[in-house]
């Protein structure tokens, strides 16, 4: 008997650990194990190591090394921005109703020490309107955060324009590149950003890493969320995670050297697989198919639950929205936002391809979905 296959199309939920990844990770369990913080010999080493890896993060985003922080991923980096920033004057921030829960709720959290917080609407294939950005921010605006790429459609927003508004109104732009970094080109510089959050096990490197970029230019008094033993220049308290930082940092020095590779042959797959699945009668993609991510494909097949099709699935992973919401059975805030119904919302499956994602498994996904999505409407 066969093994089964198994086929994971999640990769915007976590990445597998690329094995160049962990091979340079493993040291630092066992000989290097010292800590960066001592000034012995042994402790000055690691932290030379950790210096290093900070040069491949910043060199990955057009940064330099003194501009990253070092967090446990995007969902501290996104509570170090906006919390950070608290001890100023201004009292009102601009985001986005599509940005990720780790934006919503903490921003959540500041109006209910205060803060006004204005919820902008996107059009009907998620794409914010830069004209009412533009209207909503006032003298008293503080901060804008807006995400670089949406995770559950992987739709693509104009950063250049908006960190151009965001900068003219004297705010600072705070910018979730979770679902960008590693897959796409950024660049901070270029691009405008003050703060940038971004996690290493959304490009095949470590959970439980991440980073905060935090311009330089800007001159930003970030108030710590984390108090101790002052490492990373007071901001960010704590013992260094020396192996995921070692990991953080390969992985960014491989997607700089890979990802317009991968970006081709991924895109290749995922065009395949969405052609082949827009042929069941009804099925349509959310979001925009032009301003959006190679590897990202969320369709609807109306009348077809989504949790039965991904239960039904077994052996091939997908999912029906943020991996951070899974838990609940609520429509998808992100399909509700470009104004589909319940019913439609919770008929929708994101498919998120990844560089090990093969020809064979996308042939396999496309047959077993296909027959699934028809069983399940009869």
């Amino acid at each position: 008997m066969s093994q089964q296959l198994n086929i994971y199309l999640d990769n915007n939920a976590t990445t597998p650990l690329d094995e160049r990844v962990l091979k340079a990770m493993l040291p630092y369990f066992t000989d290097s194990y010292a800590n960066a913080s001592s000034s012995h010999l042994a402790g000055l080493t690691i932290n030379e190591a950790v210096e290093n890896a900070a040069w491949q993060t910043a060199d990955l985003i057009g940064a330099t090394p003194e501009e990253i922080i070092f967090t446990s991923g995007a969902t501290e980096s996104i509570n170090l921005a906006v919390k950070g920033l608290v001890n100023q004057s201004k009292k009102h921030i601009v985001t986005v109703r599509t940005e990720h829960r780790a934006v919503l709720d903490t921003c959540q959290y500041m109006e209910s020490i205060g803060f006004e917080v204005t919820y902008l609407l996107v059009d009907s294939e998620g794409i914010l309107d830069i004209d009412l950005l533009n209207e909503s921010i006032t003298d008293q605006t503080l901060m804008v955060i807006v995400m670089m790429v949406n995770n559950e459609i992987g739709v693509i927003q104009d950063i250049d324009a908006i960190s151009e508004i965001v900068q003219a109104k004297n705010a600072y732009f705070i910018c979730d590149a979770t679902q960008a970094i590693g897959k796409i080109a950024v660049d901070v510089e270029k691009l405008g950003i003050d703060l940038l959050a971004l996690s290493a096990h959304k490009f095949y490197g470590p959970k439980g890493i991440g980073a905060l970029y935090l311009s330089a230019k800007a001159k930003i008094k970030l108030a710590p969320q984390l108090h101790g033993g002052g490492q990373q220049r007071k901001l960010r308290s704590g013992t260094l995670n020396v192996p995921a930082i070692i990991g953080l940092g390969k992985a960014c020095e491989i997607a700089k050297a890979e990802m317009e590779k991968d970006h081709k042959r991924i895109k290749i797959l995922r065009d395949r697989l969405e052609k082949s699945l827009l042929e069941i009668e009804g099925s349509f993609v959310n979001g925009s198919i032009e301003n959006r991510l190679y590897n990202t494909s969320n369709i609807c097949f109306p009348g077809v639950n989504s949790e039965n099709l991904i239960l039904a699935l077994q052996h091939i992973s997908v999912s029906n929205g943020s991996s951070c919401s899974a838990v609940t059975s609520e429509p998808s805030h992100v399909l509700k936002a470009l104004g589909l119904s319940d019913e439609n919302a919770l008929s929708s499956i994101r498919f998120s391809l990844g560089k090990f994602t093969t020809e064979e498994e996308i042939l396999l996904t496309i047959d077993r979905v296909s027959d699934l999505v028809r069983q399940l409407k009869l």
